[in-house]
């Protein structure tokens, strides 16, 4: 053999570690459907849109079954500050008035979604966009929020009152990647409700009974002690999240209480990771460490909530 093949061996060899490494994961997930919230900064940086892209179809590629669902913060943020409209938010969730629904919808299924199907679909013909609108997937009712013992009124927001799933689950038998975009209708008044991304994705999931829901995010994961210290909680049972719930930031909340709500329903597991990090989807299910923090049910035998411990199931 040449010095050049004998380099190039060397140097091929870590490459072919980390796909031995990736083994067992592409095992235990293979055939199973994995439901993935799209939000944060990932939503509008470049380049980890398109690592966002590549992971997801990589996902499908490697015999996974992978759903997005999106909101779009930012970008309504940035329409209704075009329009004179105020954003404002109240226990974690945005206010939203008629004519703020009138933007969200718009962005939502016109703007965020068809971005997202078309970084998708550079990939191969796999993403096709709906909305919780489309064939019943979600149906609402309008929700108030409990801010001190008083009732308060959010506006167009809306609670997941039922779900209809056959529409997802003939695209994913299709072989292809549902883009849904976190909207629905009520049936008791007919109006279209903005639903808080985070709670959609954990309902579907749910619904899909989804191996797993993963939660981008703008932070390193859940932190055990947050702001005295910055050590994330790599794994954390049902009841052990639920007695963090209470004085997690209003930020945080409706993603921990989407991930309780998966993991109660049937969903293995829950993982809120760090979108900032560019494929943290992959490095998350196909590696040893992962990144960021996963929620399992009570029954899994797990460690306290500031153990370090490893952050995949045994």
């Amino acid at each position: 053999m040449t010095a050049a093949g004998s380099t190039r061996k060397h140097t091929a060899l870590p490459k072919a570690r980390i796909l031995i490494e990736a083994l067992p994961w592409l095992t235990r997930h293979h055939g199973r459907t994995v439901v993935i919230k799209f939000g944060g900064n990932a939503m509008v940086d470049e380049e980890l849109k398109a690592a966002f892209a590549q992971d997801v179809v990589f996902l499908r590629h490697a015999g996974l079954r992978p759903v997005v669902v999106h909101g779009g913060g930012p970008q309504i943020n940035a329409q209704l500050d075009r329009v004179g409209l105020v954003s404002e938010f109240k226990a974690g969730l945005r206010v939203t008035s008629p004519e703020a629904m009138d933007v969200v919808r718009m962005v939502l299924a016109g703007q965020v979604q068809r971005e997202l199907v078309g970084l998708l679909n550079q990939h191969g013909p796999f993403a096709v966009g709906m909305t919780g609108e489309d064939a019943h997937l979600m149906t609402a009712t309008k929700r108030y929020a409990d801010i001190d013992g008083e009732r308060v009124d959010l506006g167009r927001v809306g609670d997941i009152t039922a779900m209809d799933t056959g529409a997802v689950e003939a695209l994913l038998a299709d072989g292809r990647i549902p883009v849904i975009s976190s909207i629905a209708r009520s049936q008791d008044d007919d109006h279209v409700y903005n639903i808080n991304a985070d709670t959609a994705a954990a309902a579907i999931a749910a619904g899909l009974g989804a191996e797993t829901l993963m939660v981008l995010t703008d932070v390193e994961g859940l932190y055990a002690d947050w702001p005295a210290s910055d050590e994330v909680i790599s794994r954390l049972t049902v009841s052990e999240l639920e007695t963090l719930l209470p004085d997690l930031s209003s930020g945080m909340v409706p993603k921990m209480e989407g991930c309780l709500h998966a993991v109660r329903h049937g969903v293995r597991t829950a993982r809120v990771i760090d979108g900032r990090v560019p494929h943290a989807i992959l490095l998350e299910i196909f590696t040893d460490e992962g990144v960021g923090t996963m929620v399992v049910p009570d029954d899994t035998g797990t460690a306290a909530p500031n153990a370090t411990t490893e952050g995949k199931p045994s």
